[in-house]
């Protein structure tokens, strides 16, 4: 049997805290028929799914697939085509290092009707929430963000070109090449600048360690640090606020 409207909407499931999610993205859940999500979800979300939505896990994690992306383009077109609207839930924004747009390209291949809707990135979320402001007058007047490691799995040439700028520097996928991007800030006489790292991002068992790029290594291991985690880089991190919960004050208004 096949789908006269096969759909398919690309979602941005934000950083990880349940709550930062949009009213769209929930619309979107409600109404899908299928639900491809990956591993960096909160799987609370699929509470939202009716009771007879088929829920996929396409996670990958850094040398583990569940599916291989080729999989999940195929997946995502057998299943429009067979029952009709597929969600394909990916954490942070889907076009921040979501592959979201390649997978929308090859839907559209087949003639699926394509929709996104944009979500919360971790990149600017999680250091929110732990009180660094990736601008602050006097400290930081723009930023970068970054992927430390390209499809070849080798250090991304930007990081070096980021190192360069007094920009505030947010660096995604970056925990298994932190030894690689400290050599590159050294090597730009900047082993004093200050450094954050924030795993687990918004959610209850968020771990961050503060440090500089001279002795971050030693904090991560102090600190038992691991992906996935976000690595900040730049002065904003010595302007880094003391907040309350933000989620129990809003629970308490």
């Amino acid at each position: 049997m096949s789908i006269n409207n096969p759909k398919l909407t690309v979602v941005g499931a934000g950083p990880g805290d349940e709550d930062l999610i949009t009213l769209k993205a929930i619309k979107a859940i409600e109404s899908a028929n299928v639900i491809l999500y990956d591993a960096l979800i909160n799987e609370s979300l699929l509470k939202y799914a009716s009771e007879d939505t088929e829920l996929i896990f396409v996670g990958k994690r850094r040398g583990c697939y569940a599916f291989q992306q080729e999989q999940i383009n195929e997946l995502i077109v057998t299943k429009a085509k067979a029952k009709g609207h597929v969600v394909r839930l990916k954490g942070g924004d889907p076009f921040i290092f979501g592959r979201g747009a390649e997978e929308i390209d090859y839907a559209r291949e087949f003639g699926i009707e394509t929709y996104v809707v944009p979500g919360i990135s971790s990149a600017l979320a999680v250091p929110a929430y732990q009180g660094i402001p990736l601008t602050k007058r006097g400290a930081s007047e723009s930023f970068w963000v970054v992927t430390a490691t390209t499809k070849d799995h080798a250090l991304s040439s930007d990081v070096e070109l980021a190192a360069k700028s007094t920009a505030t520097i947010v660096i995604l996928m970056g925990m298994h090449k932190l030894s690689e991007i400290v050599k590159v800030f050294y090597a730009e006489n900047k082993r004093n600048t200050p450094v954050a790292i924030i795993q687990n991002g918004t959610r209850d068992n968020e771990n961050v360690g503060v440090g500089t790029i001279r002795n971050i290594q030693q904090v991560v291991k102090e600190k038992q640090l691991a992906a996935p985690a976000i690595i900040v880089i730049g002065d904003v991190v010595k302007e880094r606020a003391t907040l309350d919960s933000i989620s129990k004050e809003v629970v308490e208004q």
